[in-house]
């Protein structure tokens, strides 16, 4: 889902204060403690992943797929079931995910096609032009979605697949709390028609997108996250720099219910051009 070692979680994250970096560390660990524990770092569910999916009309049987950024791997897991005979490298630079990664494969049998690696998404392992379908939820906008896009397009074969979602504004007049959180972490962060621009210029037809539907943000993310606030604030009792941290994390979710209006997550799909030549043999046979 993201790089964590920029910052953990899947969406620009409007309450988590900048990059890890630049975060005091026990605020760094406060925030470690809460986002390792979830069953997804960023919004997204099976669902949504099944029909971002469905759309890659043609795969090949056995198709080769990276997902890049892929956190602790809920997205993963979804691949693997949906796509029983793929062959799937996860990569993301937070070792401890990857880990994490590593022993639900593991438990579910799926190692021997399923491998999650350490690595950094800007440089991933695969061989150019090698990859039937990259996917990556949430993560991409860490190191700019058109070099993200470029990199995808590299990996790709023609004709190849890119599943991704990035945090796109809904509404031109957001209230300043919400562009002003946003901004600290995305500044680039534009309109779907800004993205679908981005996209096609990067050398990709559009397939189609959608918008991840209000679930997608609270079943396996937000709910979770709200619970697990609750138990850290029972384990830091009395502490009131524990609590004011927790005070701080909180806001997200909370930003949410009031101002889901203003921005989204949307799923986009694309696939990277046929070579003129080959689109117009490809055209011209019965």
């Amino acid at each position: 889902m993201t790089d964590i070692d920029i910052m953990i979680g899947s969406a620009p994250p409007p309450a988590r204060g900048g990059r890890m970096s630049q975060m005091p560390i026990r605020f760094q660990e406060m925030f470690l403690a809460l986002f390792e524990s979830l069953p997804r770092q960023g919004p997204g569910n099976r669902a949504s992943t099944a029909r971002a999916l469905g759309l890659c009309g043609d795969l090949p049987p056995s198709p080769a797929v990276v997902d890049l950024g892929s956190g602790v791997g809920a997205q993963t897991l979804h691949l693997a079931e949906l796509l029983p005979l793929a062959s799937i490298v996860a990569v993301d630079r937070h070792a401890p995910s990857v880990e994490r990664l590593q022993a639900a494969l593991a438990r579910r049998g799926l190692a021997q096609r399923v491998s999650a690696v350490v690595g950094d998404i800007a440089c991933p392992p695969q061989a150019s032009g090698q990859v039937d379908l990259v996917w990556s939820e949430g993560a991409l906008y860490n190191i700019g979605l058109r070099n993200a896009l470029r990199i995808c397009h590299d990996l790709l074969r023609p004709g190849g697949y890119l599943a991704f979602t990035d945090a796109v504004w809904r509404r031109g007049d957001p209230p300043a709390e919400v562009r002003a959180l946003f901004e600290a972490d995305y500044p680039t962060m534009g309109t779907v028609a800004d993205d679908l621009a981005v996209i096609r210029d990067c050398g990709f037809e559009v397939v189609g997108h959608f918008t991840l539907p209000d679930e997608a943000w609270w079943d396996d993310f937000y709910t979770p996250m709200e619970a697990r606030i609750g138990e850290l604030r029972a384990q830091h009792a009395g502490d009131a720099e524990a609590q004011s941290m927790l005070d701080q994390l909180s806001e997200e979710p909370a930003m949410h219910r009031r101002h889901s209006d203003c921005y989204a997550y949307e799923f986009f799909i694309a696939r990277r051009r046929f070579p003129r030549s080959a689109a117009c043999a490809s055209a011209a046979v019965p």
